[in-house]
């Protein structure tokens, strides 16, 4: 076996190419950009709420979209066997990617 190819049966090996995991895997990225999104979304609502610019309508309209993609997360994430807490990246010393990461 030549050299990039032994190279590569290693690399092969270290790798988990399971399909299934793979899929898991990339549910569980993308469910954390749009958790992330999500809250990102929810902090900029309550600033919102709080600063008063919102007429009432847009208020229940967006306190409704809010909970249904909430509620549409924890159906995500239990379709892909994940809690909450599975999307909180530790970032090392900049701490938790998510705030206030669920059980």
């Amino acid at each position: 076996m030549t050299a990039p190819r032994a190279r590569a049966a290693r690399t092969a090996h270290a790798l988990d190419l399971d399909p299934e995991r793979v899929t898991n895997d990339l549910a569980a990225l993308v469910l954390t950009v749009v958790e992330l999104l999500r809250q990102l979304m929810e902090r900029q609502a309550v600033r919102r709420f709080d600063e008063g610019t919102l007429s009432t309508e847009q208020e229940d309209r967006l306190g409704t979209a809010l909970m249904l993609l909430d509620e549409r997360m924890d159906d995500l994430c239990a379709q892909h066997g994940l809690s909450r807490s599975d999307l909180n990246l530790d970032l090392g010393p900049l701490g938790h990617l998510l705030s206030d990461p669920e059980p």
